[in-house]
């Protein structure tokens, strides 16, 4: 029993505890939310307005002033006094430990609070909004009546540079006047934020009629002066180039400059109109048109300078083409007396001619064309430049052909220098197989023997045939040079075993009476050395000495090594 009671008892103490600290965190939150409440009572609202007063304290001005009064009257004597009620209320639920409507009660005071906050935030806003706007339109309007004075003094000393479009410009300007009397009237009245309304439509305006006065006058020198001496300049250059024989109907330029004339009263009117925004992009393409057609009356300059330039040199280029292309056929049907040419190869000449005479057709046609002058030189220019590309192109394959024709004498001397120099490889390969102190030369050596004077046969053959086949002669001088190099690799290598058997062999005696096995193998090698059988001889002496003395082979290759070396250097 005693038990129970004192775990009851610690039960309580916590709860009582716990409500302790519970209550502790809403008085923070009271205190808190009084201290918000004093800022929002204390705020020297009352202060701020009298700064109204200094304005004129009529219309728009007065009707503010009262409705910020009353709104923050409304906030002190009603919201304020429901916020004291509201507190006193839950400090009540706090200390009879309610923390739940405490809870609630707090709620509500912030979101009177933050009621409160945003009518003191909306007075202080728009009341600074009123002021500075009296300030601002105070400093601005003075810079609108210099600036309005500036545009009458611009249009009144330069109307000419405006044009058609100075009556529009004028009334433009002169609009600004009742919006300067309007202005002072709602100023006057105490309406400072509808005078802001009209600072700001005049700022707006106003930087539109400086923009206007200055790109007016420009716009109408392009219009009026730039553009006509252009179209006249053009028109007189085109009389002076067709006078000297020039062929431009194909530009159709008197049509471009006829309806450029035209469009330019248009514009004009537009202008009158104060309509920059289409008048002056327009005016940019029709200058980029101009610019067009002077760069194409050059373009014929230019390209006539090439024709009279280029007509005689071309026409001389394709003569020479041409007689040195018929050499070349000659020159092929008498090499092809001698020398086999494949068949397209052989077409080349031919194929040559052919083109080179449709070519001489369109240059005659060309120079035809410049005589009747009924043909503008840029299109003459382009056919001369493609004949004059044509031309080199077949001038460049005549020359390989040429030099291949040339090729084939000096391709032939060198296959016989390389025959010659195979057989003197193939003499002196079967030189060093007959002078080398062998035993024989094996059936396998003498078929590879056999085999290389065959391959040297067939390229002597093919060196005989009339009309000779350069390209079979290669082949053939290919697979000779193959099989000769392998006979002759195979010779030094057989020639080499040869010496290295003897060596060891002779090494391996000094252990034949010792080791029967080591006998019986150099046996075997001197019987399979005998029978030309030189790897298997090899084999057994290289086993049989190393059966006696491991690494001896090493030693002795390096020794036989030496040997050949000494034999080559005498």
């Amino acid at each position: 029993m005693m038990q129970y009671i004192i775990i009851v008892v610690i039960v309580l103490l916590a709860l009582f505890i716990g409500g302790l600290i519970i209550r502790r965190k809403h008085s923070v939150v009271i205190q808190r939310l009084e201290q918000e409440k004093m800022q929002i009572q204390h705020y020297p609202i009352f202060e701020e307005l009298t700064k109204v007063k200094a304005l004129n304290m009529n219309g728009q001005t007065e009707e503010k002033f009262e409705q910020w009064r009353n709104m923050w009257t409304e906030v002190i004597d009603v919201h304020i006094i429901k916020i004291d009620s509201m507190l006193f209320d839950a400090e009540e639920y706090i200390d009879r430990f309610k923390f739940k409507k405490a809870s609630v009660v707090e709620r509500e005071i912030e979101e009177y609070i933050a009621t409160c906050t945003e009518k003191q935030n909306q007075i202080i806003n728009e009341l600074n909004e009123l002021i500075g706007s009296e300030e601002k339109n105070r400093i601005e309007i003075e810079q609108l009546k210099e600036h309005y004075r500036s545009a009458r003094k611009t249009l009144l000393a330069h109307q000419y540079s405006f044009g058609p479009a100075l009556s529009t410009l004028e009334t433009r300007v002169e609009n600004f006047v009742p919006k300067f009397e309007e202005f002072d009237r709602l100023t006057v009245e105490g309406n400072y934020l509808q005078a802001r309304e009209i600072v700001l439509a005049l700022h707006s305006e106003s930087q539109i009629i400086f923009d206007l006065l200055t790109e007016v006058p420009t716009l109408l020198s392009e219009i009026q002066t730039k553009i006509p001496a252009a179209i006249h300049e053009l028109r007189s250059g085109q009389r002076e180039m067709e006078q000297q024989s020039y062929y431009l109907n194909h530009l159709e330029l008197n049509v471009f400059l006829d309806n450029v004339e035209k469009e330019l009263d248009t514009l004009k009117e537009k202008l009158a109109a104060l309509d920059v925004s289409s008048v002056g992009p327009r005016l940019d393409e029709i200058n980029n048109e101009i610019e067009n057609y002077y760069d194409l009356l050059e373009k014929e300059v230019i390209a006539r300078k090439y024709v009279d330039q280029n007509c005689d040199e071309t026409f001389n280029t394709l003569n020479e083409v041409l007689r040195a292309t018929k050499e070349i056929s000659n020159e092929a049907v008498y090499v092809q007396s001698s020398y086999h040419l494949p068949e397209k190869e052989a077409e080349i000449p031919k194929l040559g001619l052919k083109q080179l005479e449709v070519i001489q057709k369109r240059f005659e046609l060309l120079v035809s064309r410049v005589k009747e002058e009924k043909s503008a030189y840029s299109s003459l220019q382009e056919e001369l430049v493609e004949i004059s590309e044509e031309i080199e192109r077949i001038q460049d394959e005549q020359e390989q052909f040429s030099n291949r024709l040339k090729n084939l004498r000096i391709d032939e001397n060198k296959a016989r220098a390389q025959l010659d120099s195979l057989k003197r490889l193939l003499q002196e390969t079967d030189r060093q197989l007959n002078k080398a102190n062998i035993p024989g030369i094996p059936e396998e050596m003498d078929k590879r023997l056999e085999e290389a004077e065959e391959q040297l046969f067939i390229v002597m053959q093919s060196l005989q045939e009339i009309p000779l086949n350069m390209s079979h002669v290669h082949s053939n001088l290919q697979n000779a040079e193959k099989c000769i190099q392998e006979v002759n690799k195979h010779a030094k290598e057989m020639i080499e075993n040869v010496i290295l058997i003897e060596r060891i062999i002779q090494y391996g005696n000094r252990y034949r009476t010792s080791n029967s096995k080591v006998n019986e193998l150099l046996l075997q090698a001197e019987d399979a050395f005998h029978q030309y059988r030189y790897i298997k001889a090899l084999e057994d002496a290289v086993t049989a000495v190393e059966l006696a003395e491991p690494g001896a082979i090493k030693k002795i290759e390096e020794l036989v090594q030496d040997e050949l070396y000494a034999k080559v250097q005498n």
